[in-house]
């Protein structure tokens, strides 16, 4: 299947930057270098003409997806199975047993893996898979794959793939090098970052002060003030990410939190009650600020400074993606002032003295445990929660079938009602868990 037929087959016109890309991986030998903006669609840039250059008829692992984080991984994976171009594919990353993995590798025969830099190496040191077909190397948020944590695991990665002969590298930022590891040829730099819109210009970026150290109260007034916007509150730290969702939600707020620290199962149900508009509000590291789509974010808070320039880009890349606008919010106490790095303009965000209570989302998630390996679909979700739970169609929301299970948006005000009517009731003849998702 060619290009044309699957952006046709998706509805969507390839904005500057993916054409560039197109044309560098499907009409040169060159290596590729891709930098360009959070939410700019450097995913398709480099999926569409590779799925053209692998050959569907070799059962082997032709291309090789090293992304930085779990999360990245499967989003990636979903991406190419929506394109439907008949190439298999899988995700490999931590967290789960390596010889699972491997028995899913024997039973898929993937032709593209996307995984994460340690357990790739696990999988090349157990020799899980033959490397001698593997001929595509991609590195998406090369600046993160190869900073100085991931350089050794890199270079072993690269040292097992000796085949290799075609790299693409992907940011949003670039760094000062690449490493004489990743054995760069010729290279393409194809370069989509805009130097003086370093904030782009439907971004508008606001100072909140804090007249305390401690900003949980500004942040919980501000929130409020705020409404039921889409907001991602960032912090530096795990810990801390714990104890300012534990007080938002002890305040009233819907709160999803994420970071590497949780368990995958937990870190999935957070992202997707926020990005199913189950939760307003997420708040997380900077783990969320990189390479996860995450639509119709409205605002970002930076609860804590980022820590470089490069944070605050990807942490701002979360909102006004594509066409739509955002807000940015510094929060700051009196020790605290904007870093120098940021070139935006900036005003004062001034606090109403009366303030709602927290907005509450108009839909909440549900848990099915059954999906694509039970031979569950969407129309089979939708039918077990008319029927069995009744739900009528516009109370249900989005739907995603996992391969072991599935989740749902449904109207928060029949959540109740919907729990008590599914309990203990088959999907297509078999019994199945249902639990919300908090």
């Amino acid at each position: 299947m060619n290009i044309e037929t699957i952006i046709d087959k998706l509805g969507i016109t390839p904005n500057a930057m993916q054409q560039d890309a197109f044309n560098a991986i499907l009409h040169s030998n060159k290596d590729v270098v891709v930098l360009s903006p959070t939410g700019s669609g450097k995913t398709l840039a480099y999926l569409l003409p590779l799925v053209q250059r692998l050959d569907a008829s070799i059962d082997r692992v032709q291309a090789v997806v090293v992304v930085p984080g779990r999360e990245l991984a499967l989003q990636s994976l979903n991406v190419l199975k929506n394109l439907g171009c008949g190439l298999r594919a899988m995700s490999l990353y931590g967290g789960r047993p390596t010889m699972d993995e491997h028995r899913e590798i024997r039973q898929v025969r993937p032709q593209i893996v996307f995984a994460t830099p340690g357990r790739l190496n696990d999988h090349l040191d157990k020799q899980n898979f033959p490397v001698d077909n593997l001929k595509w190397m991609v590195i998406d948020e090369f600046d993160k794959c190869l900073e100085m944590g991931f350089q050794e695991e890199m270079s072993q990665i690269l040292q097992k793939l000796p085949f290799v002969d075609r790299h693409i590298l992907l940011s949003a930022t670039e760094v000062e090098a690449i490493p004489h590891f990743v054995n760069m040829g010729r290279t393409s730099l194809i370069d989509y970052r805009m130097d003086d819109e370093q904030t782009p210009d439907r971004v508008t970026v606001y100072v909140v002060k804090s007249p305390q150290k401690d900003k949980l109260e500004i942040l919980d007034n501000l929130l409020r003030a705020l409404g039921g916007g889409s907001t991602i509150v960032f912090l530096n730290h795990r810990d801390s990410v714990e104890r300012t969702a534990s007080y938002l939600c002890e305040h009233g707020f819907s709160v999803s939190w994420f970071h590497g620290g949780l368990e995958q199962r937990m870190r999935e149900d957070a992202l997707y009650r926020f990005s199913n508009g189950s939760a307003n509000v997420l708040v997380s590291t900077d783990l969320a600020s990189r390479g996860l789509d995450i639509p119709n974010v409205d605002n970002i808070i930076h609860y804590h400074l980022p820590e470089t320039k490069e944070n605050y880009i990807h942490r701002v890349g979360r909102t006004a993606r594509w066409d739509k606008e955002g807000r940015s919010f510094f929060l700051l106490n009196a020790q605290e002032e904007v870093p120098s790095y940021v070139e935006a303009s900036l005003s004062e965000f001034v606090i109403p003295p009366s303030l709602p209570q927290p907005a509450q989302p108009k839909m909440a998630t549900l848990y099915i445990g059954k999906g694509k390996k039970d031979k569950i679909s969407k129309g089979d979700v939708v039918g077990f929660l008319c029927k069995k739970g009744g739900l009528k169609s516009a109370e249900i929301g989005r739907i995603d079938v996992k391969e072991r299970y599935s989740y749902v948006a449904i109207s928060r005000g029949k959540m109740k009602s919907a729990l008590l009517s599914l309990k203990g009731e088959k999907i297509k003849g078999v019994k199945t868990v249902v639990e919300p998702v908090r």
